[in-house]
Order: C-alpha cells, then structure tokens, then sequence
C-alpha cells in the first residue's frame, strides 16, 4: 500500500513537472494579437464561412488559423458567463463572477495580459466595435464590482496609460462629474472623436483615443463605404504602436454579440467577415516581420444557441442573407418612422415594398428578382401582415411591441436561409480558440479553458530579452 501511495505521488509529480515545463516553454514575442469574437462560437463560424464560399469563393482566415482548442467559457458562480467574466478570464487568466470586471470574486485585483505587456515596456491597444468602456475591453484595463460603472471604468481607462483606444465611443463619460473625453487630454491623451481627425494621426502622436462614434460603430451592414471600421482602427494601432520593444493589441468584434442577441444572422455574419479581415491586418503585418508576430482568436461565449440546417434537407443557403440590406436596428427604425409618418392610414400594402427591399422577401412570382426561394407562402404572409398591425399599434399608442414586425422580417429571411436561433442571450456553448505565428504550438496545445489564454499570452508579452 505504502508503494502504491509513492508510486501514485511520484507520477502526479511528475504530470505536474510535465505541465509546468509544458506552460514554461512560450518565450517572449515581439507583437502580439489577440482578437476576440463576443458571442462568436462554432456555428457563427460555420455560417460566415459559408457565405464568404459562396458569395465570394474563398474562406475565412479564422477558420484556416494551423492551431486550434476547444476552450470553455463558465463563470466562477455560473455555468453560463456574460462577457465581463469571461473577458476578465481571457484577459487576466482567473475565473471570476458574473459582472465583474478584473477582479476577483474575493475582490482582489486581477492584473491582465495587457497590464503586463505595459509594464514590461510594450506598447498597448485596446480595439472594440463597440463602446470602449464596455465589459470585454474593459477588462484588460479596469478594475471594477460591477461594468456597469461605465463612468468609473472610463477613469480606469484614463489610468492604465495605454497607448492606443480605438473604436466605439466612451459609455457614460459625462454622467459623473467632468467628461471622460476632457479629463483624457488633461492626462495627455490625444482625443480624436471624428473619422477625419483620427484618419490625421501619423506615427509619433503619442497616447491616443481614437473613437469614431458616440457610442457603438455601427453594424457592418449598415456602414456601406461610410466611416472607419474595425480593420481601419487594427490598421492603424499597428502604425503608431510599432517600436522596437514590441506590443499587445487586443481588438474585440463587440457588435458580433449585439447581432447574435437580435438573432440577426445577416447582421452577424457581415461583423464576422470584418473581424476576419482585421484579423487580416495583422497577418499582412506578420509578412513584414518574418518570426516576430503571435495571433491569437477566441470568442468570449456563445450568443443566440444558432443552429444551421433547414428540416428535412441537407442544404443550406447561407448565400440568401445577402438579400437583408439592414441590420434589425435600423429596420426597427424604418418600421417605426414608417408608422409615425402615415399614422392610421398605414396599411400593409404601402409597407410591402420595403419588405421586398430590405429583406428581398417577395410576394408573388414575378416579384422574384434574386436566386433562391425567397417567395412568401401565404402562411408567412399571413404572419407578416398580422405583425404589421402590432407594430403599428404599439408605435401609435407608444406601448411594448413596436420591433414586432422588424423581427418577424428577418425571422421568416433566415428561416428560409437554414438559420435558427434557440435563446436570445448567451449560452454555455464552448468556443473555438485558433493560434497562428511564433510560439503557437505551444501556446495552442495548452489552452483549454478561457483563463489558459491570459496564462499562455503573459508570458508572451513579458520584456523581450
């Protein structure tokens, strides 16, 4: 028996020895991507790539990294985390409670990859769709019970001295006190807050906040040629960090989510292929420094429970989304304008049009102007028509319901796309992590939980020897 402990002893120190040399092997790299899909799982993936096959012929760079894991995402207290725990165990590698950001449940302070990138004598970005102070950025920079202190965050953000803030605007920055934007350049932070004054910064600027919008970017699908995307802000945080002690930047495609809780797939798919051509970015960088680059791409959680696959076929027609020329968003917008502007005397005749316009939904065949089934049954028809009626009731008597018929408008397009959706919040789904570039070997085989990812990257982004 005494032998048999000794044995059992020996082989779990030596597992530990193995592990522990295991994780000791990522050495120091010069730059370093991470890019975070929120609410991006397995079946987002699977549906993007599918468009891009299809409308455009060629794959997604996410989905053709060499290096993958399938990673878990529970909060400390849940089986199901929102993004602020998750983002905090991404970035700081511990487990935390639903909410909290950089912090443990205990309420002790998390220091997260990026922290230890700057003190190391990195540079550092912080990139995001949405607004720079919401929970997943946030959590590589603040220290917070609750991210819904936005004001509070936003000081943390001013404190960190990070180099480069792109993207969404600040949430709340004036709700306590002096704006976040005038105590920022108090700090010495350059402030752009217009597309033409951040398109002006050139290498040398110094500390920057680069935020192309009062709040969230909008939807790719609503941006057409318009105003500065995701890639532009990768883009150009690669052209004012670069320097010879290296950087980390970490680039969130935050409104990937905010799709996936509309159960837009449309308006989900169009954010993903914009986080993939940021992603991009840092790979045409990566040719430009041979051995000097480590990409990393993760999702937070998964958002929506989307499944693909049409009843009682093997086909999908993912290709057909192309057809929805708006987000849910602004076809709320339209459905609510539409409703104010003609009052009683809106009917669902005058609105059909816009249907056939914004969804490519027709009501007849020879309406049928694009490929692929996108005629309406009378059921659907039905259902359209009856929406129509509460939407337009509730906006007149200002009541629950006025998105009723937006959301039955892209229901019934990715029904006959092939796309479902089981949940409008977030699931406990695992999440795909993918690693390309120096040191991804080793980083890749030891991430299994969404806190390996923070364990892996600190090391990456120790000072370079």
């Amino acid at each position: 028996m005494l032998r048999f402990t000794q044995s059992c002893l020996l082989l779990c120190f030596l597992l530990f020895t193995i592990l522990t040399a295991s994780a000791a092997e990522i050495q120091p790299v010069k730059y370093v991507f991470l890019f975070i899909g929120d609410g991006m799982s397995f079946p987002q993936c699977q549906m993007a790539e599918e468009f891009v096959l299809k409308t455009d012929n060629r794959g997604l760079r996410i989905n053709a990294m060499p290096y993958e894991s399938v990673t878990k995402t529970h909060a400390a207290n849940a089986f199901i985390t929102e993004s602020a725990a998750a983002g905090t165990a991404i970035a700081c590698g511990e487990k935390t409670n639903n909410g909290m950001i950089g912090i443990a449940p205990n309420g002790d302070r998390l220091e997260s990859i990026a922290e230890v990138a700057h003190k190391s004598g990195r540079k550092v970005g912080i990139i995001s769709s949405v607004t720079i102070n919401h929970a997943t950025p946030a959590a590589f920079y603040a220290h917070n019970a609750s991210r819904g202190n936005e004001y509070e965050i936003g000081l943390d953000l001013i404190a960190s001295g990070f180099e480069y803030f792109g993207g969404g605007g600040i949430a709340q920055h004036d709700s306590k006190g002096t704006s976040i934007y005038t105590l920022a350049q108090e700090a010495g932070y350059t402030v752009c807050r217009s597309d033409d004054e951040i398109r002006s910064l050139k290498p040398g600027a110094g500390k920057v906040i680069a935020l192309g919008s009062a709040e969230a970017l909008p939807y790719a699908i609503d941006s057409g040629n318009k105003g500065l995307r995701l890639t532009d802000y990768t883009r150009q945080a690669i052209e004012l960090l670069d320097n010879p002690h290296g950087f980390f930047i970490m680039v969130e495609g935050g409104k990937i989510d905010w799709a996936c809780h509309n159960n837009d797939a449309a308006a989900a798919t169009l954010d993903i292929i914009e986080f993939d051509h940021a992603v991009e970015t840092a790979f045409d960088f990566a040719k430009k420094n041979p051995g000097e680059v480590l990409v990393v791409v993760t999702g937070d959680h998964e958002t929506g429970a989307l499944t693909l696959g049409l009843r009682g076929s093997s086909q999908i027609f993912v290709n057909l989304l192309s057809n929805q020329k708006a987000s849910r968003d602004v076809l709320f917008g339209l459905t609510d304008k539409f409703m104010k502007d003609n009052k009683e005397e809106a009917t669902f005749e005058q609105f059909k049009p816009i249907i056939t316009e914004k969804c490519g939904l027709v009501f007849s065949e020879t309406e049928k102007s694009q490929p692929g089934n996108l005629i309406l049954t009378a059921e659907e028809i039905k259902n359209l028509e009856y929406d129509f009626g509460i939407t337009k009731s509730a906006v007149l008597e200002n009541t629950t319901g006025k998105e009723t018929l937006a959301r039955t408008m892209i229901r019934v397009l990715n029904n006959k796309v092939g796309v479902s959706w089981g949940s409008s919040d977030h699931t406990a789904l695992p999440v795909n992590t993918s690693v390309w570039g120096n040191q991804a070997a080793e980083t890749a085989k030891n991430i299994r939980d969404n806190t390996d990812i923070a364990r892996q990257l600190k090391q990456a982004v120790v000072q370079l020897p």
